[in-house]
């Protein structure tokens, strides 16, 4: 029993089960929403969905990935200004983002009319400012390693939101506008909650110094078009399809394989939670052993882990699109011609690269190299978009544009792995060594060994 209390409230379980919940309500709404809402209208809360995220990119990334990184270290008076500062500078950038949107609404109504994202135009700006509270309180709670919290927090969020969208499947058949208002409303209760238990740090605004507005700024100013970047990496397809002739029903049947992508992301978005701020905290003690033993380690779990995942995901893709979206989607669209199942499957193929690319962008984030991180970032993007351009506009596929993404994934690899050597001096297969010996040492707690001696046996083999 003591051994089961001591896994349930280890921090890689905490992390994942709250990355496991919010995807499950996350899919299972969209599953919904999908079934409910004509392929049109579908289309638009997709495009209202991603650039909501795009642009919360660059509201939040100009500090979080900072805050994380110095507040893992620090004494408790710069953590007070820290937490003020990262509060200062999000609502300063939330209200940017505000204002460009109310005034492209008034002074360009017709296009932004006749687009996908008349509902972005029309909600995000009163949505940015509700759901500041509880984003804010959640890059805090992460930086303190305090998942449980977290766990609440977004279980909350999500929950709430899906009974909404449960209700609209089975009863009232809420309009477009009145799921977004829903949203809107689910977030300001959240918010709400985050400041009366005083997570959010709205309050330590005033204890921001000039001092640490530099040091996040300084630091956010790479890991805002890093995270910007990323978040363009998994959204620009959606975009430049939205753009192009392909039209609303291209992006809607392309989201269904993009949102099963995220089934194979759920371990790595919590293992990556988890790995940041250990790493960080040993490269601010300079050890530098201990940064490249916890790249190691979490790049060869997760590539194992996803070898799983990604054979499970090409051999059933048809029973997850079934799953996701119904039988509806299972064969060739009529009028686009694109198979929603093959695309799936090479996003599995995708799948497999994913963690070590992840790993590499954290390991120079760890390590203060986050100006190089946002390089490889931007190279990635520009390898994409040319790579989008080409399938839609002269292969006119869906297909081809999932293919492009393993080739720029392969490149951000190539790229990470070299400028992260020059910092640790890196062996890329330590990776797969320590990968197989993490899971050697989970078969050993399970049997009650001890990975002590697992280890002292392995050094005498050296």
């Amino acid at each position: 029993m003591k051994k089961l209390k001591k896994i349930v409230s280890e921090d890689n379980f905490l992390s994942l089960s709250g990355n496991v919940v919010i995807a499950i309500l996350g899919i299972s709404g969209f599953a919904l929403l999908a079934r409910s809402l004509s392929l049109e209208v579908f289309g638009e809360w997709v495009l209202f969905i991603a650039a909501g995220s795009l642009v919360e990119m660059f509201r939040f990334g100009i500090t979080n990935t900072g805050l994380i990184r110095y507040l893992s270290g620090a004494d408790d008076n710069s953590r007070v200004k820290l937490i003020g500062s990262n509060a200062l500078i999000s609502l300063c950038a939330t209200v940017l983002v505000a204002l460009v949107l109310i005034f492209c609404k008034l002074f360009f109504p017709e296009a932004i009319q006749n687009s996908g994202y008349n509902m972005f135009f029309t909600w995000y700006p009163l949505l940015a400012f509700l759901n500041l509270p509880w984003n804010i309180a959640l890059v805090v709670l992460q930086a303190d390693r305090k998942y449980m919290q977290i766990l609440a927090l977004k279980s909350i969020n999500s929950g709430v939101f899906f009974i909404i969208i449960l209700i609209h499947f089975l009863i009232l058949k809420l309009t477009l506008n009145q799921l977004v208002i829903g949203l809107i409303i689910v977030n300001a209760a959240t918010s709400i909650l985050s400041f009366v238990l005083g997570w959010d740090g709205i309050l330590l605004i005033k204890k921001a110094s000039v001092e640490t507005n530099k040091v996040l700024l300084h630091f956010g100013k790479y890991t805002t078009f890093t995270l910007i970047g990323t978040n363009l990496l998994r959204s620009v397809d959606t975009l430049i399809i939205s753009l192009s002739p392909l039209g609303s029903a291209a992006v809607a049947l392309y989201s269904i394989p993009l949102k099963l992508t995220e089934l194979q992301q759920i371990p790595l978005r919590s293992f990556v939670a988890t790995a940041f701020p250990k790493m960080s905290k040993a490269s601010l003690h300079n050890k530098i052993d201990e940064v490249k033993s916890l790249f190691y380690t979490y790049s060869g779990a997760l590539t194992y882990l996803f070898v799983g995942i990604s054979l499970v995901t090409f051999v059933f893709a048809e029973f997850f699109v079934i799953v996701i979206s119904g039988h509806q989607y299972l064969t060739t669209d009529p009028v686009t011609g694109f198979n929603v199942v093959d695309i799936v499957r090479v996003f599995s193929i995708y799948g497999l690269l994913l963690p070590i690319d992840r790993m590499t962008g954290v390991g120079l984030d760890s390590v203060n190299k986050p100006k190089i991180n946002a390089i490889k970032v931007f190279v990635m993007l520009i390898a994409n978009v040319i790579g989008d351009l080409v399938a839609i506009f002269i292969f006119k596929s869906l297909i081809v544009v999932a293919i492009a993404s393993i080739f720029f994934t392969i490149l951000g690899i190539w790229m990470g792995m070299y400028f992260l050597d020059k910092e640790l001096s890196l062996s890329f297969k330590e990776i797969f060594r320590k990968g197989m010996l993490f899971y050697v040492s989970l078969f050993n707690k399970a049997t009650h060994n001890h990975y002590e001696r697992l280890v002292k046996i392995e050094n005498k083999n050296k």
